[in-house]
Formats: structure tokens, C-alpha cells, sequence
């Protein structure tokens, strides 16, 4: 059963236990005027995920679903989330939109944003951040400004059923993860985008899986990214391949 919780003003964690990964998947809710979904969860779990929603706010008042990236459990609800809530948008990066909506079978309202823009909720505030190969071509992250809260979607995973908030140091099992799983292809990409996100002066990181990293641990997770192997080995989830 999904796990909801409340990890910062107006936005809920909603938790599920990955089977067969060691992981969480991590959809998160924005209560506001217009609500917003970040992530769906894969498609068998469809329905777990919407009953959590509907622990706050009718389902069908959702404005827009959130996509960071083209990955099932990212997205593998996201139809059924717009069919049931007439009025939304799906939203995901215009790159997203072009490399996979336009030949995907999928028919409702999409909205692609570029880097900067924002989308205006009620008392909270989306902004978008371009961030490809990272882990995907399409993908990208989102500012909430109210909060100061990052959704970076896999980036800043932490292995394990992990509580809400996770204020542990597990920066070395994220690197470890990352290498076994091969989900980076180079560092660069991923450094780039890290120093961009030290401006942000954040308060609150969001992963896609894993706990919700309050400030204070920031900056742990960060010179582990610049100071530990992360990038692929050769390995996909533990099979080795080359090297």
C-alpha cells in the first residue's frame, strides 16, 4: 500500500516499494489552486498511486502530471491520470514532447517547456530546469519556488524503503547504486547540472526514490557526486558487460 506524507508545505510524498529493486518510487502531490502530480508510477500500480492521491484531493482536479523523463515508472500511469482528470495537461520537456510524444500512442493535451519557464499553481510556483543525459536525452527537473524544493527525479537516490525525510549520509550508497545500476553514461553531464543546482540556494530535495533530503544534508550527497565514482562501468543492474 502506498505510504502518504506531508514533506513540505502543500506537497505529499507518495511512497511505494519497488518489487524486485531496491528502491522506492517516489510520485509526489502539490495541493494547490491548479494540482499538480510530479511522476505517475509504472502502470500496474496505476491504482495504488490514485487512491493515494485521493487521500488529498480528488483525482480528477488534477491540472497537470509532471513527467521529468520517458521512463515507465516515471510515467507508465500518466494516461490514465489525464483520462480521469478532464481538464489537465501532461507537462514534460519539450525534448520529451518531440522525441517521444509525437510518435508515442498517446493522445491527450501535452504542454513541452524549455529551460526557465515556469507554471504559475496558486501558492506554489514551477520552474523548469533542462538537464539531458541526466539521466535521459529528454529529461529535466523542477523548481518549486515557494519551498525551495528540488524534484530531481533519479538524481540523489538513496537505496532502501527509506523513511520521508532522510537526514542519514548515505551519499557513498548512491554512488555505489548508480555504478552497479549504469544509469549515467558519463560524469560530466551530471556535474554540470550539480553546479547548477548549488546556486539554487535550495531547501528541500525531492528524489524519485528514496527520502526527501532536507538542507543540511545537501551538500553531503553533492561532494560525494564530485569526489566518488558514479558514472557507468560497464555494468547494467550488476551485469557485467565490459571491463
Amino acid at each position: 500500500m502506498a505510504q502518504v506524507d506531508c514533506v513540505a508545505e502543500g506537497i505529499y510524498r507518495i511512497s511505494v516499494q519497488a518489487w524486485g529493486f531496491p528502491i522506492t518510487l517516489n510520485q509526489f502531490l502539490i495541493e494547490d489552486e491548479h494540482p499538480a502530480l510530479i511522476h505517475t508510477g509504472t502502470f500496474p500500480i496505476y491504482e495504488e498511486v490514485r487512491n493515494a492521491v485521493a487521500e488529498v484531493l480528488d483525482p480528477a482536479r488534477l491540472a497537470y502530471v509532471v513527467v521529468p523523463h520517458f521512463e515507465s515508472d516515471e510515467c507508465g500511469g500518466m494516461g490514465r491520470f489525464i483520462e480521469d482528470a478532464p481538464q489537465s495537461t501532461l507537462v514534460c520537456s519539450e525534448a520529451g514532447a518531440a522525441l517521444n510524444l509525437s510518435g508515442w500512442d498517446y493522445s491527450g493535451p501535452v504542454r513541452g517547456v524549455r529551460e526557465g519557464e515556469t507554471l504559475e499553481l496558486g501558492a506554489h510556483t514551477l520552474r523548469f530546469i533542462e538537464t539531458p543525459h541526466v539521466h535521459h536525452w529528454d529529461s529535466m527537473m523542477v523548481v518549486e519556488e515557494t519551498t525551495k524544493s528540488l524534484f530531481p527525479a533519479d538524481l540523489f537516490i538513496q537505496p532502501g524503503d527509506q523513511p520521508p525525510v532522510v537526514r542519514e549520509d548515505l551519499s557513498r550508497e548512491m554512488c555505489a547504486l548508480y555504478r552497479e545500476a549504469g544509469i549515467f553514461g558519463a560524469k560530466e553531464p551530471v556535474l554540470q547540472v550539480v553546479d547548477q543546482l548549488e546556486k539554487e540556494n535550495l531547501e528541500w530535495i525531492h528524489p524519485m526514490h528514496g527520502g526527501s533530503l532536507p538542507g543540511e544534508v545537501h551538500a553531503k550527497y553533492i561532494r560525494a557526486l564530485r569526489k566518488e565514482p558514479f558514472a557507468y562501468e560497464g555494468k547494467i543492474f550488476g551485469r557485467q558487460l565490459f571491463g
